[in-house]
C-alpha cells in the first residue's frame, strides 16, 4: 500500500437514492409516497395526534384538577447498611461527606433508610430519613441534627 492510496472503506459512501425518474429507476410514478390522498403531495405533512380533521383526543379530554409533578422532591438514597461499611465510629454523615465517600451524586437531596443494621455512632446533620433509620440511629447511640445543628426530634426541633 501507498501513502497515497486513500480510500473510504466498504460501504462508508452510500448513492443518493433519487426518486421520481421514471419506471426503470425502481422509484418511479408515486416516489414511493403510494397512491393520492393528503400525504402523497407536495406540502401535505399533518401534525403529531392529527385525526383527520376529527377533535384530537388530546383535545376532547377535559383538563381538570392539580398535578404535583413540577413540584415533586427528587431524594437520592442510601442505605444504613452501606454507611455502616463506609463510615467509621464518631464521624458526621451529611450530604458532602455522602459525596465524598461515593455514596451520592450531584446537589440532589439525600434520604436516609433503614435497611441494613448499623452498629457504630455516628452523627447524621440536615439528612431526610425514614422512621426506622432514626430509631437505628439513635438505638446506636448517634445523633440526628438539623442544618442549624440543633438536635432533631420526631416533631421537628428541640
Amino acid at each position: 500500500m501507498q501513502d497515497f492510496d486513500l480510500h473510504a472503506p466498504e460501504g462508508a459512501n452510500k448513492r443518493k437514492r433519487i426518486l421520481g425518474r421514471g419506471q426503470g429507476s425502481g422509484r418511479g410514478t408515486t416516489a414511493g409516497k403510494g397512491n393520492k390522498g393528503q400525504k402523497a403531495r407536495s406540502g401535505g405533512k399533518t401534525y403529531i395526534g392529527f385525526e383527520g380533521g376529527q377533535m384530537p383526543l388530546y383535545r376532547r379530554i377535559a383538563r381538570r384538577g392539580f398535578s404535583n409533578y413540577p413540584f415533586k422532591k427528587e431524594y437520592q438514597v442510601v442505605n444504613l447498611g452501606e454507611i455502616d461499611k463506609r463510615f467509621e465510629d464518631g464521624e458526621t454523615v451529611d450530604a458532602a461527606s455522602l459525596a465524598s465517600k461515593g455514596l451520592v451524586r450531584g446537589p440532589v437531596p439525600v434520604k436516609i433508610l433503614g435497611m441494613g443494621e448499623l452498629g457504630k455512632r455516628l452523627t447524621v446533620r440536615a439528612c431526610a430519613l425514614s422512621a426506622s433509620a432514626r430509631g437505628k440511629i439513635e438505638k446506636a447511640g448517634g445523633t440526628v441534627l438539623d442544618a442549624a445543628g440543633e438536635k432533631k426530634t420526631r416533631s421537628g426541633t428541640r
